[in-house]
């Protein structure tokens, strides 16, 4: 079994920066291409950023790129998402995923194999 938990979230004012991580159980990470989705209250939740399983390819939702940094170490069984130049519509619970195959495009919620528990981002305007 294969378990994702996610820390890092918190407050913080617009413009500023978060680092989240995920830290994912068991041997077989590498083999998991990775990805962070967020939920905001009352929303659906959207892809934000994915990674391929060697983090050599990453993309990114149009809302984040050029202000977030998804990256992983495999090494240390973790993918981390670096968030900069927030603004108050980042806020929101951000989930980290296991998926099955990589795909240079924006990932879709159903099909994921695992999931974090999430964690809460809240930026103050």
């Amino acid at each position: 079994q294969v378990q994702l938990v996610e820390s890092g979230g918190g407050l913080v004012q617009a413009g500023g920066s978060l680092r989240l991580s995920c830290a994912v159980s068991g041997r077989t990470f590498a083999r998991y291409p990775m990805g962070w989705f967020r939920q905001a209250p009352g929303k659906e939740r959207e892809f934000v950023a994915a990674v391929s399983r060697s983090g050599r390819s990453t993309y990114y939702a149009d809302s984040v790129k050029d202000r977030f940094t998804i990256s992983r170490d495999n090494a240390k069984n973790t993918v981390y998402l670096q968030m900069n130049s927030l603004k108050p519509e980042d806020t929101a619970v951000y989930y980290c995923a296991a998926g099955s195959n990589w795909y240079q495009g924006p990932w879709s919620s159903d099909g994921m194999d695992y999931w974090g528990k999430g964690t809460l981002v809240t930026v103050s305007s």
